[in-house]
């Protein structure tokens, strides 16, 4: 079953505010983006848009889920969030593992990726079978993200965040990074798949048919030579991973472009709009018709 869907107002805009900050140090500290990438990634990849089930609810903090084989490893990343979770306790789980995901790459130097908050906690978990499988093919992934409502650039855009982390034997049975530096969110995931197997980074099977599939190889050939649009197309895809299922509240939407995406500029806004509303208030209290001044 799915929890109430938070109040998403000021005072829940700065909880992720704070959490953020937290986030930064977490992951600063641990070195630990890949595996917040990887755990905000396969909390949402598990949407079925037929069905409007799975997707980033947090249902993957449960055994049941988080023992998935596509998920090994990832008890880690659940474990390092818990305190952060408790710390800011009107934070959803959903939003945090969403959260953790773009704090991730924005602090590895990739893209700012809008984030609304908002997401409703689910204890359902989804079939195992859902994500995708590395040993598959260009049909295979187009069935996955397909069914998750995303698009052939989608998945090669998304595909770039392999840039950040490596391959373990005893999560994926692969074992290797897939660039030269494994904590830094560039385009280079792209350039090396342009270079074939030379240089000894890994190449799964999802990684080779970015390059043999037509339609994927353009995205390819465009992101390796343009980071900005690597950036920009990244942060797109992201943000609708991260929303798959999920219809923002139009309070929390509002208050969020309204900041321009910073909190802190909300937060500022909000007080001067509350200073503005009581000296309106003390003026008409002061100049008011039936007001007797001596």
């Amino acid at each position: 079953m799915s929890s109430v869907a938070p109040v998403v107002n000021a005072e829940y805009m700065a909880e992720i505010d704070k959490a953020r900050r937290d986030l930064r140090a977490l992951i600063a500290s641990k070195s630990c983006a890949p595996i917040m990438l990887r755990l905000a990634w396969h909390d949402a990849g598990t949407y079925d848009k037929k069905t409007n089930t799975g997707g980033p609810n947090g249902s993957i903090r449960f055994p049941e889920e988080h023992s998935h084989a596509a998920n090994a490893g990832l008890k880690v990343a659940i474990d390092l969030l818990e305190p952060i979770k408790q710390k800011h306790p009107k934070i959803t789980y959903a939003d945090l593992y969403q959260l953790a995901g773009v704090v991730a790459v924005e602090v590895t130097g990739g893209p700012t990726i809008d984030f609304v908050p908002g997401r409703r906690d689910s204890s359902v978990c989804p079939e195992e079978g859902r994500l995708p499988d590395a040993k598959q093919g260009a049909a295979h992934l187009r069935d996955v993200f397909y069914r998750m409502g995303l698009s052939d650039k989608d998945i090669v855009a998304l595909s770039g965040g392999h840039t950040l982390g490596k391959a373990r034997p005893d999560r994926s049975g692969f074992d290797g990074a897939w660039t030269k530096d494994p904590l830094k969110f560039d385009n280079s995931y792209f350039v090396e798949l342009l270079k074939g197997e030379t240089d000894g980074l890994l190449k799964l099977p999802t990684d080779k048919v970015l390059v043999e599939d037509p339609v994927f190889r353009r995205y390819v050939e465009l992101y390796a030579k343009d980071e900005d649009a690597f950036f920009r197309d990244y942060a797109e895809s992201h943000k609708k991973l991260s929303e798959l299922g999920f219809k923002p509240p139009r309070a929390a939407a509002l208050a969020y472009k309204s900041s321009g995406g910073n909190m802190k500029g909300l937060l500022t806004r909000t007080a001067t709009m509350v200073a503005v509303a009581a000296a309106v208030v003390a003026w008409a209290y002061l100049h008011g018709p039936n007001k007797k001044l001596d």
